[in-house]
Parts: C-alpha cells; sequence; structure tokens
C-alpha cells in the first residue's frame, strides 16, 4: 500500500464492477507507473524494467521467490493488481507458466491497455472470485505449481472468505511437495488478524515464515506482512541477510518466533472470518 493522492482527471481510469475507480498514474517518486484504486496505489509497474519492485511487500515476495530452484515457474496468482509479481517472474524466469484470477474485469482491460504484458509472456488472465476460480483451474496445475500467491483486496481490505483454514487447504492442492505460498496480509498495532492468519496458515503448511517490516512486525505500526509457507522446509537459507541489507530492510520470522507470533490466536474458519482491518485514511497521507 501506498499514499493517497488527489485525482488528476488526465489519468486513465475506469468504474469498477464492484464500486470504486480505477486508474493508471505516473509513479511520483520512482519510474513507471501505479494502478491506483479509489486513491489509494495498488501496484506500481516499470514497463522498461519489470524487475524494478517498488512496493516493499513486493520487494519480500520477490525475495522469496528468487530463492526457488532456477528456471521456469508455474505459478497461480490471486488479485493481482497490475501484474507486477507476474511480470517479474516473466523477465526473470523465461519460459514460466503463469495463471492470474482477478475479479474486475474493467481493471485488467485498463491494465492490459495502458501497461501492456511483454509479447510472448505465457499469463493467462481469468476473471472471477478468486476462491470460485481456484475451484475451476484446470486439474493439470493441481499438485504442480511452484508458487501460489495470494494478494487480494476490495479496496483497502482482504475479504474474509479468502482468509479460512479450508481456502488455505484449497490452495495447498495447487502446490508441487515443494511448491511455497505466499500471501499478503495488512494489519495494524497489536496484530490480531496477522497472528489469527498465521495460526490458519500453520494447520495447513509444516513450514511457516512472516516478513516484514520490523516496527510492523512488533506490530507497532500498520503495514504488510508476507507469509510465505510450504508443506517442504522454505528455501530461507540467504533471506535474513538480504532482508536486513535493504533496499528496505526488513526481517524474517521463523521456527519458534512464528509459534510464538501466533501462539494464543485461534484459526479462521468459514464460519467466524473477517476481512481485515481497514487503515486509517492518514496511512496514506505521506
Amino acid at each position: 500500500m501506498g499514499r493517497s493522492r488527489a485525482k488528476d482527471e488526465e489519468n486513465p481510469r475506469v468504474r469498477l464492477d464492484h464500486g470504486g475507480v480505477a486508474e493508471i498514474a505516473a509513479s511520483e517518486f520512482t519510474s513507471g507507473h501505479e494502478l491506483i484504486v479509489d486513491g489509494t496505489p495498488q501496484s506500481h509497474v516499470d514497463l522498461d524494467d519489470p524487475t524494478h519492485l517498488h512496493f516493499e511487500y513486493i520487494v519480500r515476495m520477490g525475495a522469496v521467490i528468487d530463492q526457488l530452484p532456477s528456471g521456469p515457474l508455474t505459478a497461480v496468482h490471486l488479485g493481482a493488481g497490475a501484474l507486477t509479481i507476474p511480470r517479474y517472474i516473466d523477465a526473470t524466469r523465461p519460459g514460466s507458466r503463469q495463471q492470474v484470477i482477478e475479479l474486475e474485469a474493467p481493471l485488467v482491460q485498463l491494465v492490459r491497455e495502458q501497461l501492456p504484458l511483454p509479447k510472448g509472456a505465457s499469463i493467462r488472465v481469468r476473471i472471477g472470485d478468486a476462491r470460485e476460480g481456484v475451484s475451476r483451474l484446470p486439474a493439470a496445475l493441481h499438485g504442480a505449481c511452484d508458487l501460489v500467491v495470494s494478494d487480494v483486496f476490495s479496496g483497502a481490505q482482504t475479504p474474509a472468505h479468502l482468509t479460512s483454514v479450508e481456502f488455505y487447504r484449497e490452495l495447498s492442492t495447487l502446490l508441487a511437495p515443494t511448491g511455497v505460498l505466499l500471501v499478503n496480509v495488512a494489519d495494524g498495532p497489536g496484530l490480531a488478524f496477522a497472528r489469527r492468519q498465521v495460526a490458519t496458515v500453520q494447520t495447513v503448511f509444516a513450514d511457516v515464515a512472516v516478513l516484514a517490516d520490523t516496527q510492523v512486525l512488533k506490530g507497532r505500526r500498520f503495514g504488510n506482512l508476507v507469509i510465505a509457507a510450504s508443506a517442504a522446509p522454505l528455501p530461507t537459507d540467504w533471506l535474513p541477510r538480504m532482508l536486513a541489507a535493504g533496499p528496505h530492510p526488513a526481517k524474517i520470522a521463523q521456527g519458534a518466533e512464528v509459534s510464538a507470533f501466533a501462539q494464543k490466536a485461534r484459526v479462521v474458519t468459514d464460519a467466524d472470518a473477517v476481512a481485515s482491518p481497514r487503515p486509517d485514511a492518514s496511512l496514506f497521507l505521506r
């Protein structure tokens, strides 16, 4: 997430099917463009350099992806904004096969027109609800994915039905034995929502790690946490040093630290799931 900004009436924009307005604007502080939904930046794309990952949590996702075995990946993305991570994988791992599930057809059309995908990229975009879309993916993908990314926001919140143990079990069926799940979680002081998400993912996957800015991980301010999970040991040998070095200094919690983080949190089920907390508007006025 980033700062909110005043509307520029010249920016290409569309009205979304489920409310709100999406627009593409030139980035104010770096090269490239941003996808902005209702005044809040959702994605950053640099067409000249798809490996340029601007948002901090996306940088951390990219760091995990870089640790996966070399070569093309088979990946599924649930919610991808302006397709930043699919573009990154296409650039760094040519020949990768990727499927994207996105709810908003007008958003996809806007992104395709204003920020076109590279020619020859094997990135298929399916329109629909993320959870329903997973159930309709080709059978050949089940048990074959090297990577599944869940980064779905309706406005500034993750929908409740994409936070439950039942949902994560569905995602686990897509992954190969050593495949990795990445989940973007936004939460604020106390991290009650994030702790429940970690506890929930832990019931499905044997190895779970959390990557975040140190102050966010301590629950001192609102921000994004990336949950990484796998049935096999996560490939994180080099991550602690990389994350600490920057360019966006962060921390990775693993093992006992993750268990302590989620120790008293209840597992989320479909029956009691709630959307992620809405950030205070002042968060984006920076």
